[in-house]
């Protein structure tokens, strides 16, 4: 009877696990994605490393959406999310640039085509999936750049003073950071992982003034994750509130192109495959919950900010709420935000949902640059109280407010 009981136990284990298709009729899951080579052919710098756009397509019974990760330091394109929204019959289009500071940007109508392909591979390869996701923590590998000196002010990590160096060669772990990886990974019928996206908050400047062209530690970590899986899973990288957060690994830099010394690879190479390793171990912890029901859910909102300094600026910023199955939710915001809004994203979404935060994600409006926190904006530093065409104070905190309130909204939970 005992033995019985064991085999019975181990059949509705193995049922579980593999019999978690929806009921006949029910809406299904459909993944697709995709990845080509955005590398320019003829790049100012030399190539050491290969620029990669990679595409996924998510679709929940006509709810469809698609996210673009590049290799690039930034791209918008709101003619080419018209396009790709029209042809591929998406109600949103994200495009998702990592960042990275060694980039080059190929020719804007060869890039267009690149990514309208990439994502034709995608939608002509859709298969059923299942889908989970979560976060593991582990030493970071990131500090925040924005270091509060002697003087009660922040200045940014490469301005030295007798207190702290530049560019922080002791690697002081400066907070706040998030040092947690996430992952959403979605799997076939027969459990096999086919795509990944990894978010994790930190700049990819581990090469500082590199004069070649890299996907710095976001290129090395994703080819490490692929590899991993024997190069059967696409893995897609989508930066969290990265916009205070630098590596600790981190290379001095050269001054300019004819510098003799090399840029520092084998620190890019060590962060990404740490990051990798982080990865890889929570990939093959999640399970997808077999009571689940397939569903897409995704609300785009916009607020107008004027800057900071010069009130002749406008932002019209764009950024959603996605809903995957009730579980898994998404906050996309464009431009650089700063740390604390990816904290604070977590905390509030737990425990009612697994949370994840995709900043430098862009769906139409305007790109706001850098998004800081009050108090950051308070204490200053580069990006929070000086930089490029800084937006008004307090904007990031409207942004996540309406975001929040859209979840809300979006779940049923406040009070009809």
């Amino acid at each position: 009877m005992r033995n019985m009981k064991t085999f019975g136990f181990l059949v509705f284990l193995v049922i579980s696990r593999f019999s978690i298709h929806p009921a006949m009729g029910a809406s299904q899951l459909m993944a697709g994605t995709a990845k080509i080579n955005i590398t320019p052919s003829r790049p100012k710098y030399p190539v050491h490393d290969s620029l990669y756009a990679r595409a996924l397509i998510l679709d929940a019974d006509g709810s469809r959406i698609a996210f673009v990760t590049l290799d690039l330091g930034g791209y918008t394109n709101i003619p080419l999310v018209e396009k790709l929204k029209s042809k591929f019959n998406l109600k949103e289009v994200y495009f998702c640039p990592q960042h990275t500071h060694s980039s080059e940007t190929a020719p804007l109508k060869w890039l267009e085509g690149q990514i309208v392909s990439v994502m034709e591979t995608a939608s002509e390869n859709m298969f059923e999936a299942h889908v989970s996701g979560g976060h593991r923590y582990f030493p970071q590998l990131s500090f925040n750049r924005l270091v509060l000196r002697d003087d009660g002010r922040a200045r940014e990590s490469w301005v030295g003073d007798d207190h702290y160096r530049a560019v922080n060669p002791e690697r002081i772990p400066h907070g706040p950071v998030d040092n947690a990886v996430g992952v959403i990974k979605l799997e076939d019928m027969g459990g096999k992982p086919r795509v990944l996206i990894m978010n994790y908050a930190c700049h990819p400047d581990v090469a500082w003034n590199n004069f070649e062209i890299s996907g710095d530690y976001v290129g090395y970590a994703t080819k490490y994750t692929e590899e991993a899986f024997g190069n059967t899973v696409n893995c897609l990288f989508v930066q969290g509130g990265g916009g205070n957060q630098a590596p600790l690994f981190k290379d001095g830099g050269r001054t300019d192109p004819d510098d003799p010394r090399p840029s520092n690879y084998d620190l890019i190479d060590r962060m990404g495959k740490l990051l990798s390793i982080e990865t890889v171990k929570l990939v093959k912890e999640l399970y997808p919950n077999p009571n689940d029901v397939p569903d897409i859910k995704v609300k785009t909102d916009s607020l107008h900010f004027t800057g900071r300094y010069d009130k002749s600026l406008q932002y019209n910023v764009h950024f959603s709420v996605i809903s995957i199955n009730d579980r898994y939710v998404i906050a996309t915001v464009p431009g650089e935000p700063f740390i604390k809004f990816q904290i604070d994203w977590k905390r509030e979404m737990q425990p009612y949902a697994i949370p994840f935060f995709f900043g430098y994600t862009w769906n139409g409006g305007k790109w706001p640059i850098y998004l800081p926190d009050i108090r950051s904006a308070a204490y200053g530093g580069y990006g929070a109280d000086h930089g490029p065409n800084l937006i008004e104070i307090g904007a990031g905190e409207r942004i996540m407010a309406k975001l929040l309130e859209t979840y809300y909204q979006m779940t049923g939970i406040f009070k009809q």
